[in-house]
């Protein structure tokens, strides 16, 4: 088995072989290729960046788990499927909160310090959650500590890695997955590997839109990957945006957690009015949806570009200790949040879709594994409950690696009798040349954002279609992640178009309500 002969770069002539090949390098990918090395078995992690660079680092608010006096997971069940708006995987979702205290203790394990106040861990409180259930580390540096525990315990423990190294292909014959072809962005050259299995990792695409808090890897390699071998895609239509992202001009985003709200921090518009009140019970505590299209409508409404997040009620060396990244960014932007309000904007945050898992991490191609922000295990329905998303990646990677190492049985995920492709459209003629990444996150941040339509939805189908036909073979990282964006911008605008009302994260402002005959999953099949 060789690469593409067709390809521009060569690649060995006999590959390498690894029982389980990972790719991608956050905790998902890292926690997973951990628990296969503790089997004994060889592991390859393939990386786009560096090890330590993932969406994981930026996680700020931390990771829930129902482990604090007087919480239950039966509590964290309800809060998921209640903030989920109807299409929450119960059997999933109940797995993710009873098994949450024990992928915890496997985190402690792998040497992550949560903080601790009074001898016990500190539980924080964000949106939707009827408790206080959220872990964190450094204050709100949670990510960067899980992500830099794992990263260094993968070197140490002898992990094969290799970096700056995209996923070009997965190959599969006679029905599975048997091999991934790699391309080396150093050294110019793809390579393939032969594997016993092979887990994708790779995050989000939030980089598919102008505004977003995610880092410049997450473009959706690892969906684009599994649709285009012929595995299930779920739920795209459903992209979360985070309402509190820093927007100042000549900065760049920077999320501000919504542990801050969890801490007492009030919106307020233009005019200097606090408006969470008029749209939700729980105020500032409301599903991100809802405080998103809020802060969204404020700021149409008024003549700027953000809205204002206040917690001055707090003093410096409070915010100081509970949120040491978050306070030294706005100071170095010139704000001091005990006394300065925060300039605030919504911004692309979460995949909720992706590729279509059971239980245990298997897609309807066997061999093929997917887990984190990649996968779709519908445990986050139409909007995902805040701090669920590091939870969701142990839980499944651990059940993952039980499926291929320690013989545990799943039922096996067939394909969707539902399942579409994308379609042919052909029926207009406007883009003159293959797209510049600009021009695609303009696009889709404008015709398939926080509000949408079916005429702009259909304005960047069809744009996204002809981009498609236009684009020359990938042959570099910058071709290869453009490639990712435009089917995943297909399948997310073709989903959206077909969803006919409103719920959740996407909102339809010509079908705002939410209606029955949607609470089903739309799936899609190359």
């Amino acid at each position: 088995m060789t690469s593409d002969p067709s390809s521009p770069v060569g690649a060995q002539a006999t590959p390498q072989r690894f029982d389980l090949v990972v790719v991608g390098s956050g905790i998902a990918g890292l926690y997973a290729a951990l628990q296969a090395h503790e089997h004994g078995a060889s592991v390859l992690v393939a990386t786009k960046g560096t090890i330590d660079e993932a969406s994981t680092r930026y996680a700020q608010g931390g990771i829930a788990a129902a482990v604090g006096s007087g919480d239950s997971p039966d509590s964290h069940l309800r809060d998921t499927i209640e903030a989920g708006a109807g299409l929450v995987d119960e059997e999933a979702a109940r797995i993710l909160t009873s098994e949450a205290a024990d992928r915890i203790a496997d985190l402690v394990r792998y040497g992550v310090n949560f903080d601790a106040a009074d001898g016990e861990v500190a539980l924080g409180r964000e949106g939707a959650h009827s408790a206080p259930r959220i872990l964190h580390a450094g204050g709100d540096s949670t990510g960067l500590e899980i992500e830099l525990s794992l990263s260094s315990l993968a070197r140490r423990e002898g992990v094969t890695i290799r970096e700056h190294t995209l996923a070009d292909r997965v190959i599969v014959e006679d029905g599975r997955a048997v091999a991934v072809r790699l391309y080396d962005a150093l050294r110019d050259e793809r390579v393939t590997y032969e594997a016993g299995n092979i887990v994708l990792a790779t995050g989000g695409a939030g980089q598919i839109y102008r505004v977003t808090t995610n880092p410049q890897v997450s473009t959706g390699d690892g969906i684009a990957l599994a649709y285009g071998c012929g595995a299930e895609v779920m739920d795209m239509e459903f992209t979360q945006f985070h309402p509190t992202a820093l927007r100042l001009p000549e900065r760049p985003i920077f999320l501000i957690s919504e542990a801050v709200r969890g801490e007492g921090a009030l919106l307020y518009n233009a005019q200097g009015e606090r408006f969470m009140p008029r749209y939700h019970e729980q105020a500032e505590l409301a599903p991100r949806d809802i405080v998103a299209r809020a802060a969204h409508c404020e700021i149409a409404e008024g003549d700027g570009d953000h809205v204002l997040l206040d917690i001055t009620h707090r003093d410096a060396d409070w915010l100081a200790a509970r949120f040491p990244t978050i306070y030294r960014t706005c100071l170095d932007a010139g704000l001091d949040m005990s006394k300065d309000r925060i300039p605030v904007s919504p911004a692309a945050h979460y995949t909720m879709g992706g590729v279509r898992t059971n239980s245990r991490g298997e897609t309807t191609v066997p061999g093929l594994f997917a887990v984190g922000e990649v996968a779709c295990t519908g445990v986050h329905g139409a909007n995902r409950l805040a701090s669920n998303s590091l939870l969701e990646t142990v839980v499944f990677a651990k059940r993952a690696v039980e499926r291929l190492f320690e013989g545990a049985v799943s039922p096996p995920l067939e394909p969707s009798p539902d399942a579409r492709s994308l379609p042919r459209r052909e029926d207009c003629v406007i883009a003159p040349q293959a797209p510049q990444a600009e021009e695609l996150r303009e696009l889709m941040w404008s015709n398939a954002g926080i509000v949408r339509t079916r005429l702009g939805l259909a304005e960047a189908a069809t744009l996204l279609a002809e981009w498609q036909s236009l684009m020359p073979p990938a042959h570099d990282r910058t071709s290869m992640e453009m490639r990712s964006m435009v089917v995943c911008g297909r399948l997310m605008t073709e989903a959206a178009m077909l969803r006919e009302e409103s719920r959740g994260a996407h909102y339809r402002s010509d079908f705002p309500e939410t209606s029955d005959e949607w609470r089903r999953h739309l799936v899609f099949r190359q």
